[in-house]
């Protein structure tokens, strides 16, 4: 379990599905001096967040959930990393505070049009709950405005980091997802269910091919947030593997929205960005998109 110094607050809970993310965050909020307590879902949480976690519990188990929050004090609940199976409530037989509140889950989750990360934050709300980003409680994680890394973007990269942006706000009206390609001031890749990481293959695929004709590296990645996009549960995301997915692209750099984007292992991002000579850049939507129309 990892505690820090509460400065007078309750402790937010962590509940962690997969990848990196969790174990970052916890350590944040030990770094600000903020007292956490990590629920880890089975099958789901990796190794080193299960070594930190106060508990292990699987989707069916929601009454001990509620149970283990309340004794805890969490009043802040925070859902943090990857989920890559559905929820799987087979195991509620045991668990008598779910089986008591099975049809409220039911209704929550077979109800409406809303995405399930959006109805399980109706049944933590429902239980009296605050359901937080990570803007709320480890703000630090978040990308800074500006340039990130040592590299600097040429007047092409802007243009095309302006133009890239043009095309993920399109996307966002349409809700279909949250990055776009730009190369050579045109735009060659638009990120659909496929996610960022195989837009980028599909860009590299596309070079190879030559049906993007440059020699050098050239072009941008952007990520950003949808209009109305709830962060608190859906926050765009970089990491390292976006970095070597950018460079085998042949791009010169990516570009997130500042202060609505993570980027994940911070420091190892950079430095392989520094290293394979790609900008990264925290950008202000309304000022890039402002001077797109001038």
């Amino acid at each position: 379990m990892l505690d820090a110094g509460s400065a007078g607050q309750a402790p937010v809970a962590l509940i962690a599905g997969n990848g990196r993310i969790p174990l970052q965050v916890a350590h944040a909020l030990a770094d600000a001096g903020r007292d956490c307590r990590v629920v880890a879902i089975k099958g789901e949480a990796d190794e080193a967040t299960r070594g930190l976690a106060s508990a292990e519990l699987g989707w069916g188990e929601i009454g001990r959930l509620y149970s283990f929050l309340k004794k805890s004090g969490c009043r802040d609940v925070l859902l943090i990393g990857g989920v890559s199976k559905r929820p799987d409530f087979t195991s509620i037989l045991g668990d008598l505070g779910t089986l008591r509140r099975l049809p409220t889950i039911i209704r929550a989750l077979a109800g409406g049009d809303d995405s399930l990360l959006t109805k399980v934050i109706g049944l933590f709300e429902v239980e009296g709950f605050r359901v937080v980003g990570i803007k709320d409680v480890a703000p630090a994680l978040l990308a800074a405005s500006g340039v990130l890394g040592k590299i600097q973007p040429k007047d092409t990269d802007w243009r095309d980091v302006q133009l890239a942006l043009s095309a993920t706000q399109k996307l966002g009206e349409l809700d279909i997802g949250q990055a776009a390609v730009a190369i050579n001031g045109r735009v060659v890749a638009l990120e659909g269910a496929e996610g960022t990481d195989a837009m980028l293959e599909r860009c590299a695929d596309l070079r190879e091919a030559g049906r993007i004709r440059a020699k050098q590296k050239t072009g941008a990645l952007v990520k950003t947030a949808k209009p109305n996009q709830d962060l608190r549960v859906d926050l765009p995301t970089v990491g390292p593997r976006t970095i070597e997915r950018a460079q085998a692209a042949g791009l010169s750099g990516i570009a997130v929205e500042a202060g609505g984007a993570l980027i994940s292992d911070r420091e190892e991002t950079l430095a392989l960005a520094d290293a394979a000579g790609l900008f990264v850049l925290g950008i202000d939507q309304t000022a890039l998109t402002s001077d797109l129309e001038e």
